[in-house]
């Protein structure tokens, strides 16, 4: 790995380990949703609020056993709902509630402004405009 390859990992692992425990004691202060809810419930918005386990799994930073028992605990909330998936038995929907939307709207303020407190506003937009390229690219390459 070369030294500019190796700096870039870190930085990104860095920071990466200094902002998602802050952005989790702040979301749970403000609203009582840790992080990891949060970011299940803005991926089941963003994908037009429902997923199977599979595709929810693919979509967080969360392995696939985890991401069932984090919906088991979003039902338990009533902020999710399992509905079978009809084209696979073996499969269920993990569905965004009413309430879980509401919870959502809630807490997003929270979650931008964390966002563009701690990663816009320390860099210039040009910065911040190569920083969102190069992440892109590394994700392309798949």
């Amino acid at each position: 790995m070369s030294s500019e390859t190796d700096r870039a990992w870190e930085a990104l692992m860095r920071v990466h380990a200094k902002l998602v425990p802050r952005f989790d004691r702040e979301m749970q202060a403000a609203t009582g949703l840790p992080l990891t809810w949060y970011d299940v419930l803005l991926e089941l918005h963003t994908a037009g609020s429902r997923l199977t386990m599979s595709e929810l799994a693919g979509r967080v930073v969360l392995s696939r056993t985890r991401v069932s028992r984090l919906v088991e605990e979003l039902v338990r909330a009533g902020l999710v709902a399992r509905e079978p998936n009809p084209d696979d038995g073996r499969s269920s929907f993990a569905v965004l509630t009413d309430e879980g939307r509401r919870r959502l709207r809630e807490a997003a303020p929270i979650y931008v402004g964390a966002i563009d407190r701690d990663v816009g506003t320390p860099v210039t937009a040009a910065q911040l405009r190569q920083v969102a390229e190069t992440l892109e690219a590394i994700l392309a390459a798949d």
